[in-house]
């Protein structure tokens, strides 16, 4: 079997078009975590204030961490997080005016801003052996993409 060789997908010829996507997912937290995270008392700071400035350096940084994407000039992020019963959900709408989509930077935004949650709250969600038994990051997907 004779793969072909790898490469970035030539767009020259395309037109720019503005570009939406939206990208979703869920962290699954321990309720006191959560209950920590509405106080204010994580240790870090504010999880989700962090989150969203990671979620924006991670879309902005998307061609350099996915091999194959090409750098876009960016118009546009917009973060949503909702608590809800155990879990966290992220929203990011990402815009451009562009010549190829925006759904890996939206991708990235999410899981990057569901990965700092994480790091901001890991203290609270081990057990007692060290482990995360009930953290969990989940549905990861783009549940929007727009062209024109």
């Amino acid at each position: 079997m004779t793969s072909e060789p790898i490469r970035m997908v030539d767009i020259s010829q395309k037109d720019v078009t503005h570009r939406e996507a939206e990208a979703f997912g869920r962290i699954i937290l321990r309720p006191e975590t959560l209950r920590a995270i509405r106080e204010g008392s994580v240790e870090k700071g504010d999880p989700l204030t962090v989150a969203e400035v990671a979620a924006i350096q991670a879309v902005k940084r998307t061609s350099e961490l996915i091999p194959l994407c090409h750098p876009i000039p960016i118009m546009g992020i917009k973060l949503n997080f909702t608590l809800g019963e155990g879990h966290i959900d992220v929203r990011c709408r990402v815009k451009a005016d562009y010549k190829t989509g925006v759904e890996m930077e939206a991708l990235t935004g999410v899981a990057t801003a569901l990965l700092t949650i994480w790091d901001m709250v890991k203290y609270l969600e081990k057990d007692e052996g060290g482990q995360y038994p009930h953290t969990r990051i989940t549905d990861i997907r783009v549940v929007e993409k727009m062209k024109g």
